[in-house]
């Protein structure tokens, strides 16, 4: 049993779940005395920004919802110990009910290369807004009017909304914390 023959697999699991899902399948293979023939589960995740209540909250989500990357040896009883895990649907192969298909060594290392810039890079923010949108501005001089989103410039991290002042449509760039969904 040399690493050599060790391959990635890739486990389709209920969405949403894969942490989960993850700790099941590493329990269960030390359960079963099979965790040798496993090198590594691994679950691609990117951090992401998001806007809640005026609040910037950090919160890593998986890079591929559903899918759990395995590097095993399936040989015996690892790949039913595997599939018997709840929340696993099953191994990606190329029919239903088929063998599991390895992943080629280039697909391997554009995944785990990904992972590892999703690491590396700075956390990117979700646009909790859309044009057309009704806002409320929570700060700065015109706190307390309301307006609809015109422009959304993510670079900037600005919104341009339009605001009626003494009953004229007058637009204002603000930066996505200045305002909030109404």
């Amino acid at each position: 049993m040399t690493d050599s023959v060790k391959k990635w697999y890739v486990v389709r699991a209920v969405s949403g779940q894969e942490n989960k899902v993850k700790a099941h399948i590493e329990s269960a293979l030390t359960r079963e005395n099979l965790s040798d023939r496993v090198e590594q589960v691994l679950i691609p995740k990117e951090k992401v920004i998001q806007v809640r209540n005026g609040k910037k909250v950090s919160k890593e989500r998986p890079y591929f919802p559903g899918y759990i990357y395995i590097e095993a040896l399936l040989t015996g009883e690892v790949m039913h110990v595997i599939q018997d895990v709840p929340g696993v649907i099953g191994f990606l192969s190329d029919r239903k009910g088929g063998e599991p298909m390895p992943l080629r060594h280039a697909e391997v290392n554009r995944i785990l290369g990904k992972v590892d810039e999703l690491m590396e890079t700075g956390e990117q923010i979700a646009i909790p807004f859309t044009v057309g949108e009704t806002v409320k501005v929570i700060d700065g001089a015109f706190n307390g009017f309301s307006g609809t989103i015109e422009k959304i410039n993510e670079e900037k991290r600005k919104v341009e909304v339009m605001v009626r002042i003494f009953g004229r449509k007058t637009p204002l760039e603000l930066n996505f914390m200045q305002v909030e969904k109404e």
